[in-house]
């Protein structure tokens, strides 16, 4: 099998990477974005050039899809951050695994905060990837599931069905996709969904996201920044923020809050609420 790995990376911007290169690097869809701006290889202004060199600044730093990615982190990059909430949802025992996707691994169970973390914390948005046995292993080796060893498909729905099987009861799943989010929530209606990766969804998908999840980041969508108006109950951060849409996304985010050592102001106020920047242009 060919070792190749597609992500959607800063503004949505298609990479190719094979046997560990950088082979095709594709338009972004927006072109500034504050948090891109705060990476550890900065991509400012988002063009392909900058994400080409971010891109492989995070295969040299972490091993991002080849066999020297490393899958176990404790550090918080972001306050709010989908992983940096997930494992506090594991540390505090609300939720009890992680269903998410990995670059040469597909999708993946994650039982431990630093699994999670080491996983997603600096991950884009996986489109396609093909099975990395060292990464595999090193998964397994951590305490994770790989739902599909053999070809490291993506398969969110079939990854809450294997976290069940497996024994846990309180799984967390992140998706990019509105039909699985549908899917996941009439099969699963008590699991735990976090939507991500939403720059230029259409209006349609962004409203079946806001029925469903339960944490949502509207990164650049024009759609779902409207629609937080009718829904979200708790907003964290401004510039690229993530929405709680349910009680227990909610109560998640104050966890967060309560155990983060960062100075914070709460205040009582109609959401969205719109940062001084935030991704540019919203799409």
């Amino acid at each position: 099998m060919k070792d190749e790995h597609i992500i959607e990376a800063v503004g949505r911007t298609r990479v190719v990477i094979r046997d560990g290169m950088v082979v095709s690097v594709g338009k972004p869809m927006i072109q500034s974005c504050p948090l891109a701006k705060r990476f550890s290889v900065p991509v400012d202004p988002i063009t392909p050039e900058q994400v080409q060199k971010n891109i492989e600044g995070r295969i040299a730093s972490f091993g991002m899809c080849t066999p020297e990615r490393s899958v176990e982190c404790s550090d918080d990059f972001v306050l709010f951050g989908a992983s940096e909430l997930l494992m506090q949802g594991l540390r505090s025992g609300s939720i009890d695994a992680v269903v998410l996707a990995c670059d040469g691994a597909g999708t993946v169970i994650a039982p431990t905060p630093e699994l999670v973390q080491g996983i997603g914390g600096k991950m884009s948005g996986l489109v396609k990837t093909t099975p990395i046995p060292a990464v595999i292993g090193r998964i397994e080796a951590a305490g994770g599931i790989v739902v599909d060893s053999i070809h490291a498909s993506m398969d969110q729905i079939r990854g809450v069905q294997e976290t069940y099987l497996a024994g846990y009861s309180h799984p967390a799943v992140t998706t990019a996709s509105a039909a699985e989010a549908a899917e996941l929530r009439s099969r699963y209606p008590d699991i735990l969904l976090v939507g991500v990766h939403t720059t230029g969804i259409s209006f349609s998908d962004s409203e079946i996201l806001i029925d469903t999840c339960d944490l949502l980041y509207p990164c650049a969508s024009q759609n779902l920044w409207d629609l937080a108006k009718e829904k979200a109950l708790l907003q964290g951060g401004a510039a690229v923020p993530v929405f709680a849409l349910t009680q227990i996304g909610k109560e998640l985010v104050l966890e967060k809050m309560r155990y983060s050592d960062t100075p914070l102001f709460v205040k009582n106020q109609a959401l969205p609420v719109v940062g001084t920047k935030r991704p540019e242009p919203l799409c």
